[in-house]
């Protein structure tokens, strides 16, 4: 799920991805930056945001793992795209960065 934030915020998209309680992961493979929020005490079932910088504001793309990867050498996992759980947390997540736009 693709939310577009088009204002100006008090903060950079990532400080208010960390405010919405979302820690930067790199990957070691890739060495891209995304970033996670965990459900529970494991590293899964986990809400991973995408950031991408637009010409004006930015797009945050969301979406829910629910386990690693099944066999060795893929990056292919359990992920939910859409769904009750993933525009609760979309809802969420443009509530809290719109409280923090410039007033």
């Amino acid at each position: 799920m693709k939310l577009t934030f088009t204002r100006q915020y008090n903060m950079n998209p990532r400080q208010l991805l960390r405010r919405c309680g979302y820690a930067e992961f790199v990957d070691p493979r890739t060495g891209e930056t995304s970033y996670t929020r965990r459900l529970s005490g494991g590293f899964y079932p986990r809400f991973h945001a995408y950031l991408e910088r637009k010409e004006v504001g930015f797009q945050v793309n969301i979406h829910l793992d629910q386990k690693q990867a099944s066999y060795h050498g893929q990056t292919k996992h359990s992920g939910e795209y859409e769904g009750e759980v993933v525009e609760r947390e979309a809802s969420r997540l443009h509530e809290q960065i719109e409280a923090l736009k410039l007033k």
